[in-house]
């Protein structure tokens, strides 16, 4: 069967990205595709093609750099995400925020849905957001449902900072940005981030910027 006009128009469009070698542009907030859910991925690109793509949102992701990168990051409408954190924190950030290394994992048609009703907040950025950080309060597990690059199913609970990671990209695919989960008075620059709120938890931004952490949103399930 021939594929259909869209999926040329998609194959088409990857390979005009991938044409001009090295890291992918990333779109920033504004941009209509950020905002609309993406197409489940059903073979659009071919398997030779996905991997170049998978490929190609590795290497911006690491160029960003960030810990993971969804593909209507760089304009391409389709459920696909990567993501990989070395964790290079203190030990006391990485505690507070349940933060482990994570290798490289491509996620295909991700869904996530919270295990239980603990909460965690911490401060969160994103790619196509570029200079800002504000608090989110996210599940603090998740199972996490879908395919990986291969077509294998995925089907796990993640805790932690990692689930952090997989719900925010996740949400890339559904047209969320962070910030429409974000404690917006806790807004800042990187360089605020860095100068005053590097704490292992929020609870003193919350304090200083007059926005409300209740302990349990503060907490991980441990």
């Amino acid at each position: 069967m021939a594929p259909s006009r869209d999926q040329a128009q998609l194959a088409e469009q990857v390979e005009e990205l991938l044409a001009a070698g090295g890291p992918l542009p990333v779109v920033a907030a504004g941009q209509p595709v950020l905002r609309r859910g993406a197409e489940p991925y059903d073979g659009q690109l071919g398997p030779a093609l996905l991997a170049r793509f998978v490929e190609a949102l590795r290497v911006t992701m690491h160029a960003a750099p960030g810990v993971g990168l969804a593909a209507p990051q760089v304009g391409v409408p389709l459920r696909i995400a990567v993501i990989e954190d070395p964790a290079p924190v203190p030990e006391e950030v990485a505690v507070a925020r349940g933060r482990v290394p994570q290798p490289f994992r491509v996620l295909v048609n991700p869904v996530y849905e919270p295990v239980g009703t603990a909460r965690a907040a911490f401060y969160e950025g994103c790619l196509s957001v570029p200079g800002w950080q504000a608090v989110v309060a996210r599940h603090a597990e998740v199972r996490l449902r879908g395919q990986d690059g291969q077509g294998r199913e995925l089907d796990e609970t993640i805790t932690g900072w990692p689930a952090r990671i997989v719900q925010h990209e996740t949400d890339h695919l559904d047209g969320t940005l962070y910030l429409d989960r974000a404690e917006l008075r806790s807004l800042s620059t990187h360089e605020a981030v860095a100068a005053l709120w590097a704490q292992p938890t929020p609870d003193a931004a919350a304090e200083a910027l007059g926005f409300e952490l209740p302990q349990s949103r503060t907490q991980l399930s441990r």
